[in-house]
């Protein structure tokens, strides 16, 4: 019976402790997965763990949202369909992706998708900053 229950155990296969950076915290996550484990499931645990802990800054909880890389694989990011294991690593860095930037369309001569602030510069010709 003992026998039993440890082979279901490892049914799935070895655990391994991942520590996940995440840009702009205070310091990793580190939580347990199986080596089997595909990259989103390991992006969604840690954003799961961020939240539960109380980080900051918020980042939200859609894990299509976030790149996972490995510093000692290079500057590409990993698969969402790789599994964790594979990479023979432990150590990950989580970031939120580039987000697209605002296109400015013209469409019969009016423009589509500026800014008000751009509007009122061009408009009055006048510099409106921010701050």
């Amino acid at each position: 019976m003992l026998l039993y229950n440890k082979q279901k155990k490892n049914a799935k296969g070895n655990r391994i402790l991942i520590s996940v950076t995440v840009l702009g915290s205070a310091g990793p996550i580190r939580f347990v997965a199986y080596e089997e484990d595909l990259v989103a499931s390991v992006i969604d645990t840690a954003l799961k763990c961020y939240a539960r802990e109380g980080r900051l800054p918020l980042l939200g909880s859609d894990f299509n949202d976030f790149l996972l890389y490995c510093p000692s694989f290079g500057p590409e990011a990993l698969s969402a369909w790789n599994a964790i294991g594979s990479l023979g690593a432990r150590n990950f860095t989580l970031c939120k992706k580039p987000e697209e930037k605002n296109v400015v369309k013209e469409v019969n001569g009016a423009r589509k998708g500026g800014s008000f602030k751009a509007w009122i510069n061009k408009s009055f010709n006048l510099k409106v900053s921010t701050h």
